[in-house]
């Protein structure tokens, strides 16, 4: 006998509802990070655009960050928290491999049955959220998503490396996805170069700590290479994404990068002829580089600013270790 299953009906598209987000308590400059690395403000500055960072004091982890930002973005959603269905957290700092961060959420706000799970993908890792949360509701598997980029990076610096610790912030950016009558998410262009895997790095395993052949792992980078292949092929995969969104340039409203180097921003927004009307997401500045929550920490303070507004169209790109990229066209809540 012949079994016949029947598929939940598709919904035409998703939705972002609203946004949270949380950052380190202390406000890190530059002056304070000078010293190990042998610089100067100056070099800082001229270098990232980095003139101050948030970082966490030590009682505060990436779990409080998120649940800060997680509770912000339901509360202006609208919608109840019973409503939520799934959790999807990105982040590369949550110092227990196992279990995940999400399904710790889901009970800290009393949701302990829902689908929740972390992604590792780095800085392209809110933006690979976003497109599996619309993924989700498009297929019927859920109907509200929390999606959320956190991190505790200063766990994982090392004072004297000249390549990305000083660059480094906390922090946690949160999104509730849901249903909408049209997609107002676009497609998601997302993948890696597995080939450049080592470019950004910990510099030791787990392994390697516990059996005593390497210190405390600690993030590093080879920046030149990451600048190149951060400019040169995220711009290409930007034009790939808004061709299949159906979109050009002209009608980008706003432009959120992973918030990695203000180089890299001013240099993406140069090979794309961004025309001066677009809004450009300069949050690195005064946070740093957070990693998963650079995007919804740099679209959340645009939108509490005022410069991006309700309806305006929004082009966010992550990209990262692994390396991993990821991004989407999407109208702002």
């Amino acid at each position: 006998m012949a079994v016949s299953l029947q598929p939940k009906p598709i919904v035409p598209g998703s939705q972002v509802l609203a946004y949270g987000a949380a950052r380190g308590d202390l406000v890190v400059p530059n002056d304070d990070l000078i010293e190990p690395i042998n610089s100067s403000d100056e070099w800082i500055q001229q270098r990232t655009g980095i003139i101050t960072r948030t970082r966490a004091s030590r009682d505060v982890g990436v779990k409080d960050l998120s649940l800060t930002a997680a509770r912000e973005a339901v509360e202006r959603s609208g919608i109840d928290i019973g409503m939520l269905d799934a959790i999807i957290v990105s982040t590369i700092s949550f110092p227990y491999p196992t279990p995940s961060l999400a399904t710790l959420l889901a009970g800290e706000l009393g949701r302990p049955d829902v689908i929740a799970y972390d992604i590792s993908a780095a800085c392209a890792g809110f933006a690979y959220g976003i497109g599996q949360a619309d993924a989700l509701i498009r297929t019927g598997a859920a109907r509200h998503v929390l999606v959320i980029g956190a991190e505790k990076l200063s766990d994982f610096v090392d004072p004297t490396d000249r390549s990305i610790s000083f660059l480094l912030g906390d922090g946690a950016g949160a999104a509730i996805v849901g249903p909408s009558d049209e997609p107002r998410i676009g497609p998601t262009v997302w993948g890696s170069d597995g080939d450049s895997w080592n470019t950004i790095r910990m510099t030791n395993s787990l392994v390697d700590y516990r059996d005593g052949d390497g210190g405390w792992p600690t993030l590093e980078q080879d920046g030149r290479t990451v600048f190149r292949w951060a400019v040169w092929h995220t711009a290409k995969k930007i034009r790939e994404m808004l061709e299949q969104s159906g979109l050009t340039v002209e009608d980008i409203d706003v432009f959120v990068p992973h918030q990695a180097n203000m180089r890299i921003v001013d240099e993406l927004a140069k090979q794309l002829k961004l025309p001066e009307s677009v809004v450009i997401a300069r949050d690195i500045a005064e946070t740093g580089n957070t990693s998963a929550a650079s995007i919804p920490l740099a679209t959340h303070r645009l939108l509490e600013e005022g410069t991006a507004k309700s309806g305006d169209v929004l082009v966010q790109f992550g990209f990262g270790a692994g390396l991993a990229y990821a991004g989407q066209v999407l109208i702002l809540p």
